[in-house]
């Protein structure tokens, strides 16, 4: 009996030391999973999680993504689903999306991102001045949404009606600036986006409103838009919305070549770079050569800048302006000083009346 009763203590002491032996195995196997960063193949990996992945799911997607090296260990099986769900229990907190990481990360790096929804984000910049048909497609090399898309619903009157705007379509109010979104948003949530960019640069520059300066919304938008389309110096815009402004109180044309453009692109689609006198003269609601006062809409986005010029003008002496063909102009007061700036400058085709 005594015999029995040293082997079962031995067998005991075997059993102990050797489980012992495993569980700081097992340990060592669970530090380095989670102190251990990963590089994934390139130095980059983009995953997309869908709604309702669960946590032995996105292990698994990690897993394949190289974002982390799970192990399996006796008893506890994967060591990231062990750690997510029964140490941090963050199940219930996955947050679907697409999801870039670069260079290394740990384990907790990337699952934090995740729970906290830290989506990839896409960068787009609209420059001042573009057209809607211009914007468009710089949503769709960004990867966001289709430009024939997204220009389908800007150019849709519900639309604009739906995001706050009455006028036609959202040509204008679309404000350039630059943008980071997320990959998930729809074309509609893209385009709120923009017009809420809009919405805060349009209060800013209204609060700044001259006394006198009684142009609504749409009216000073499209006062804004031609005054960016025609501000080639930055330091001349005040001055081009002066003579705007100027020619508007007299009840004058505006004859201003953007709006021109603008449309020839509406009645064929399309504008060669040349303006021809059968331009000048053709008969359109956006030709301001032909029509006196604003024209219905925005002919492209403005700026803040030029917002803010549209509703604060300075006083000046100038109804006329002749671009000096280096992005800045030469402003007048009478009829006899522009013609003398277009014969300097430009062809005569050109000239005011």
């Amino acid at each position: 009996m005594k015999r029995i009763a040293i082997s079962i203590l031995v067998l005991a002491l075997v059993t102990l030391i050797a489980g012992g032996g495993v569980a700081l195995w097992g340990a060592g196997q669970y530090r380095a999973f989670l102190e251990t960063p990963v590089t994934p193949p390139g130095g980059v990996a983009s995953i997309v999680v869908e709604r309702g992945t669960s946590l032995r799911a996105l292990g698994r997607q990690l897993e394949a993504a190289e974002l982390i090296e799970d192990r399996d260990l006796p008893l506890l099986g994967s060591v990231f689903y062990f750690w997510a769900h029964r140490v941090e229990d963050l199940g219930h907190r996955i947050q679907a999306g697409e999801y870039l990481f670069e260079g290394p990360h740990k384990p907790g790096d990337v699952l934090e991102r995740i729970v906290e929804g830290r989506v990839r984000l896409f960068r787009v910049t609209i420059p001042e001045g573009l057209r809607l048909d211009e914007i468009m497609p710089l949503f769709e090399e960004a990867g966001l949404a289709g430009a024939d898309e997204l220009l389908e619903l800007a150019m849709d009157p519900r639309t604009a009606r739906s995001h706050g705007i009455e006028a036609d379509s959202l040509e204008g109010y679309v404000f350039p600036t630059t943008y980071h979104m997320p990959g998930e948003f729809s074309p509609n949530q893209i385009l709120q986006t923009t017009v809420s960019s809009f919405e805060e640069a349009w209060n800013a520059a209204d609060a700044q409103r001259r006394d006198g300066i009684e142009l609504t919304r749409h009216e000073a938008v499209t006062l804004a838009s031609i005054i960016e389309k025609e501000t080639g110096s930055p330091d001349e815009r005040h001055l081009v919305a002066c003579v705007f402004h100027n020619r508007l109180r007299e009840g004058w044309r505006l004859q201003t070549d953007p709006t021109v453009i603008y449309a020839k692109i509406l009645s064929t689609g399309k504008w060669d770079g040349r303006i021809r006198r059968v331009d000048l003269e053709m008969s359109h609601p956006y030709n301001t050569y032909v029509n006196r006062g604003l024209p219905p809409g925005p002919i492209a986005s403005p700026g803040k800048a030029s917002l803010e010029a549209a509703l604060n003008p300075p006083d000046c002496p100038y109804y006329f302006f002749v671009s000096r063909n280096d992005g800045t102009h030469e402003f007048c007061a009478d009829y006899a000083c522009h013609s003398r700036a277009v014969r300097r400058w430009q062809n005569p085709r050109y000239g005011l009346d």
